[in-house]
């Protein structure tokens, strides 16, 4: 989400219109029981307690009141702010609730509790179709994948043996075949099936380096503690790369340097960091899972895995033809071209806000894509 608005904001704003990005500010206790929710938002086990939802609901109402400056359209992500239009909404506003979640199939007691504080909202926008809640009653419902912008530091042209530099002084070694993953340190993202997928696939591809590269969030109080958990399981390795908070540029010289990108997710909602894999020529061997399919070139389906096993074995078939690494990562770039960069999204965030102020009807246009 961050990554989407540090650049979509921006590309607003150059389009002369009134746009603000505010964040919620909470402590560590509010950061648990919304990472309870979003972990329930998934399918995971929950149990709402009264100290939790006190915590919740009064971090939103202070945070409503914390919110500065007059405006036509509000658009709240995700779950940690849900209930901020309960609290602040006043007349003649249009509210948008924004779901990057894979909320499919979420625990039952955790979507009533939220169920109602999105029901306040004039629409809600999800990355897919079967995203949205069968029992979720709302004005509007909108489907918009997200998108990466081509231009940002993340995802800009770098020429390659600027990246094979850079790499090196990382200590991989640009010799040997490598294998990588970019993501937050979260059990949902599966780094330690991503170990165990590198070992069975070492076997056939001796020399094979294994990059997982993660970021540590503010708002994550698991992070730290999954962080431990691949270090453990990296047991040593010298071939494992376990690197962290890197940045934007850090991340795509990596990418662009990489032989293989994997992106294992048990459960997702879009992986913008599939996007940016592929944007840069790189097949990737990804989870069966939430809006990762949809990134896939369609020729290319058959590297969506279900299985530490099936992914290990796309590991080995990718390393070892270079060909088909090659048609991926074009086919991939052209998929990610015609669906996934940041016009078509701005655009579609343009449109919703167009037809709230007016009035129109979701029906009146086809969906998004």
């Amino acid at each position: 989400m961050a990554e989407l608005l540090s650049r979509e904001v921006p590309l607003l704003q150059a389009l002369n219109l009134h746009v603000d990005w505010q964040v919620l500010r909470a402590n560590e206790e509010f950061f648990r029981v919304t990472k309870s929710f979003h972990n329930a938002l998934h399918g995971g086990p929950f149990h709402l307690t009264d100290e939790m939802a006190t915590v919740y609901l009064d971090h939103n109402q202070a945070s409503a009141k914390a919110l500065v400056g007059e405006y036509d359209v509000y658009v709240v992500h995700d779950p940690q702010p849900a209930a901020l239009c309960l609290n602040r909404r006043r007349r003649d506003e249009r509210w948008v609730w924004r779901c990057h979640i894979d909320s499919s199939a979420p625990n039952s007691e955790a979507w009533q509790f939220l169920r109602p504080l999105v029901e306040e909202y004039d629409a809600a926008v999800f990355t897919m179709r079967p995203f949205v809640p069968r029992d979720l009653s709302i004005g509007r419902v909108e489907i918009i994948p997200p998108a990466i912008d081509p231009l940002s530091s993340r995802n800009m042209e770098i020429p390659i043996d600027v990246c094979r530099r850079a790499v090196a002084d990382l200590g991989i070694d640009l010799d040997r075949p490598s294998v990588l993953q970019v993501s937050r340190f979260d059990p949902w993202k599966d780094p330690l099936g991503v170990i165990q997928a590198y070992r069975i696939a070492r076997r056939q591809a001796p020399g094979l380096q294994l990059v997982l590269a993660g970021m540590l969030a503010e708002d994550d109080p698991e992070g730290r503690a999954m962080l431990k958990a691949v270090e453990k399981e990296a047991g040593g390795d010298p071939d494992i790369f376990v690197l962290t908070n890197l940045g934007n540029m850090e991340v795509n010289v990596i990418q662009r340097s990489a032989d293989v990108v994997v992106q294992k997710s048990i459960k997702e909602g879009f992986g913008l960091v599939v996007a940016e894999a592929l944007w840069k020529a790189k097949p990737v061997i990804g989870g069966r899972v939430g809006g990762i399919p949809m990134q896939i070139p369609p020729d290319y389906d058959r590297f969506l895995v279900d299985s530490v096993e099936d992914c290990a074995e796309k590991i080995v078939a990718l390393i070892g033809d270079r060909e088909t690494r090659e048609a991926f990562g074009k086919a991939g770039q052209q998929h990610v071209r015609d669906h996934f960069l940041l016009p078509r999204l701005a655009r579609d965030d343009l449109r919703i806000v167009r037809d709230l102020l007016n009035g129109t009807s979701a029906e009146a246009r086809p969906s998004a894509r």
